[in-house]
């Protein structure tokens, strides 16, 4: 069965799209958290917070200048910078993200399209990203948000911290058996079971979904890194897909991750 992306997709918008802006400004009239992100970036780059009516005015300004500027130029083909807003207090029930000792995670997975011709695609769990602080939804410090290492080094704790910003999937998976097991009724070694088996269900709807787009060529392949976030209620959401993903091994678990991921993607 093919999910609904509501299923697994946290509520998103295209604000390159006249109907996205038009209904991601029409729902967002009260004080809710949504991330703003560009597409075709990394590393934490160009991503910001959205936490009051005061900051969605203002960039609903900033659009409605950068579309009439477009106009004026008689360029109107042309659309704002592609970006998303991407809700952060998940549905149902708008829960929040799953704490590890307090602190904001998600999961590093993998998606190496072997081969296009025939189709050939493999996937990978890879490891567990932390944040250097607790988790306070109202904090504007994107460290606090976002667990890509790249912007977890702004934060003045990192240096000391970052060997506990990055951990193995086995130790997850001991830490849920622990921590989580008996309170939410999860069956033993849940990490390395079903969330797997999730993670590598939405990985495949989304490489059928985009497959046609892709050149048909022998020896074409690509390593996609895939996030992805569980909530508190233990349900698994693909935040997003990322081309060129960060292969920096700049921690103890990562210089042992990373390596066996370049080797065997070759």
């Amino acid at each position: 069965r093919l999910l609904k992306m509501e299923e697994f997709f946290p509520e998103s918008f295209r604000l390159d799209l006249k109907d996205g802006r038009k209904a991601f400004f029409k729902l967002c009239k009260e004080e809710q958290i949504w991330i703003c992100k560009p597409s075709c970036s990394n590393q934490g780059r160009g991503i910001f917070l959205l936490k009051n009516l005061a900051s969605v005015n203002t960039l609903q300004a900033t659009l409605r200048g950068t579309e009439e500027r477009l106009l004026k130029k008689r360029v109107p083909h042309e659309a704002p910078q592609a970006r998303i807003v991407q809700r952060q207090r998940l549905k149902p029930g708008n829960s929040r993200p799953l704490l590890l000792e307090g602190k904001k995670s998600d999961v590093r997975s993998y998606l190496l399209i072997a081969c296009t011709a025939p189709y050939t695609v493999f996937f990978a769990q890879g490891y567990v990203r932390l944040t250097c602080v607790n988790y306070d939804a109202a904090s504007d410090d994107l460290t606090v948000h976002l667990t890509s290492q790249h912007v977890q080094k702004k934060n003045s704790l990192y240096s000391q911290l970052k060997d506990e910003t990055v951990w193995r999937m086995e130790h997850f998976n001991s830490y849920v058996n622990e921590k989580f097991r008996k309170t939410n009724g999860l069956p033993k070694d849940w990490v390395l079971t079903v969330f797997t088996v999730r993670c590598s269900r939405y990985m495949l709807q989304c490489f059928l979904a985009a497959k046609h787009k892709l050149d048909l060529k022998l020896g074409y392949f690509d390593l996609i890194g895939r996030d992805f976030l569980i909530d508190e209620n233990f349900k698994v959401w693909l935040l997003e897909m990322n081309a060129n993903p960060a292969l920096h091994t700049n921690c103890k678990v990562l210089r042992d991750i990373i390596p066996p991921v370049v080797h065997e993607s070759l």
